[in-house]
C-alpha cells in the first residue's frame, strides 16, 4: 500500500544503527560496549539529525549497551532530548518485529528514531522504502555501516498504517566523530 500525500500528517521514521561497537573477550554480545570509534561516531549522528532539523519525539532503543551508550550520545546533542522506550524486541529483530514496535507508536509522535542492530535496520528501510532521494536506496543496499541514519517519510494518521513501499528514503548518511590530535 502506498500513502498517498494529503493522506495524514507528515511522519518520519529515523533509523539509526548503533555506533561501533567494542569486542572485549568474555563479554556477552548484548553487553558489549562502543569503541572509541563509536564513542566518537555517535554524537556525530546526534549532530546530523540536529542539523537536518529531524529532531525525534519520540525514540524507541534496543537493550542492548551499544545501542543505549549511541542513544546517551546522541541525544546529549540536543537541548531537551526526547523520551526514550528501551525495547527488548528490537535486539536482534528482524523486519516483522521492527515492525510491530513501530505501529504501536503513539499517533501525536510525528517524528520516530528507532535505534537497533543489522541486519534487521537495513533490511526495514528497503522493506519500507518505495523510492528515494538522489540515490539513497542505493547507498542503503550497497552497505548501512555503524552509525548510518536513515530518514524515511510518509503521511498517514497512524503509525499502524506504515507499510511496505509507503515511505520516501529522503536521506541516508553516515555521521563520523573526528579522532582529536
Amino acid at each position: 500500500m502506498i500513502t498517498r500525500a494529503g493522506a495524514g500528517p507528515l511522519r518520519r521514521l529515523v533509523v539509526l544503527r548503533h555506533a561501533k561497537s567494542a569486542w572485549p573477550v568474555g563479554v556477552a554480545d548484548h553487553e558489549r560496549p562502543l569503541a572509541p570509534r563509536g564513542r566518537r561516531d555517535a554524537p556525530a549522528a546526534g549532530r546530523a539529525l540536529a542539523e537536518a532539523d529531524c529532531l525525534p519525539d519520540l525514540a524507541l532503543c534496543s537493550t542492548a549497551v551499544r545501542a543505549r551508550q549511541t542513544w546517551e550520545l546522541a541525544a546529549a546533542q540536543w537541548g531537551t532530548p526526547p523520551p526514550v522506550r528501551l525495547d527488548g524486541r528490537l535486539y536482534g529483530a528482524d523486519v516483522p518485529e521492527l515492525l510491530e514496535a513501530v505501529r504501536e507508536v503513539p499517533d501525536q509522535v510525528a517524528t520516530l528514531l528507532l535505534i537497533g542492530h543489522n541486519p534487521g535496520l537495513e533490511e526495514l528501510v528497503l522493506e519500507l522504502a518505495g523510492d528515494s532521494l538522489d540515490g539513497a536506496l542505493d547507498d542503503v543496499r550497497t552497505k548501512f555501516p555503524t552509525s548510518a541514519v536513515a530518514i524515511l517519510a510518509w503521511h498517514g494518521v497512524n503509525w499502524e498504517e506504515l507499510a511496505p513501499g509507503a515511505a520516501l528514503l529522503t536521506d541516508m548518511v553516515v555521521p563520523r566523530g573526528k579522532k582529536k590530535a
